[in-house]
């Protein structure tokens, strides 16, 4: 709001707007709904807001701990639709997603952030910047997270069977962070893909609490 031309009326209107619709909103439906001129002050004001939806301070994930990476088609006309094969990053965003479980086996925390690929360079950081030292971490079998020695790293090799049965909860969460991001957006982009993220936490929370979810 800092440095904003809008009244805060707005800017507090804009706000129930985002957070009412469980589905969230995109910037022509902001726009339309507040009767602004432009596009681009309601599509700025989504940003501003999405900034906000993680604190800053909130802890790493701790007990056992699901990590995997889905990928999300990516909104770029010079890309096939259908995206390159098996790991390849063409047509692809990749992101991380962890969800932390309680211990009864229920979903906790979800963390989600862009990643630019499925190295253990990239996958490493990521359950360092996630989960606390002395974590379980439960991954499936995928070479890139090999030798986490500040963790307790439990490798579920998928093999036959259903890659969601053996992560239950980071597939549920994938499974529902694509539906949102093609029923709301139309899918995303890779310039704000993080601030996405955030929302999709935040929605995960409000949405989800009375199975156990935090952000």
């Amino acid at each position: 709001m800092h440095a904003s031309h809008l009244p805060l009326k707005v800017w507090f209107t804009a706000l129930h707007i985002l957070t009412s619709h469980s589905n969230g909103v995109s910037a022509l439906q902001l726009q339309a709904q507040l009767g602004l001129g432009g596009y681009e002050s309601a599509w700025l004001m989504l940003q501003k807001l999405r900034r906000t939806m993680v604190n800053p301070d909130r802890s790493l994930l701790e007990g056992v701990v699901e990590i995997d990476e889905p990928e999300i088609p990516l909104r770029r006309k010079d890309d096939p639709i259908a995206g390159g094969r098996g790991r390849s990053p063409l047509g692809k965003m990749v992101v991380a997603g962890a969800v932390a479980l309680s211990p009864d086996g229920q979903p906790r925390r979800i963390r989600l952030a862009p990643i630019a690929d499925f190295s253990a360079a990239t996958l490493k950081p990521f359950v360092a910047a996630t989960a606390g030292p002395g974590a379980r971490v439960i991954t499936d079998g995928w070479s890139g997270y090999i030798g986490m020695p500040d963790h307790a790293h439990q490798p579920k090799v998928v093999g036959k069977m259903a890659a969601h049965v053996i992560l239950r909860w980071t597939h549920r969460v994938f499974s529902n962070l694509k539906r949102w991001a093609l029923g709301a957006f139309h899918g995303l982009r890779r310039q704000h893909l993080k601030r996405y993220l955030d929302e999709f936490a935040l929605r995960a929370f409000f949405t989800l609490k009375t199975a156990h979810w935090a952000v």
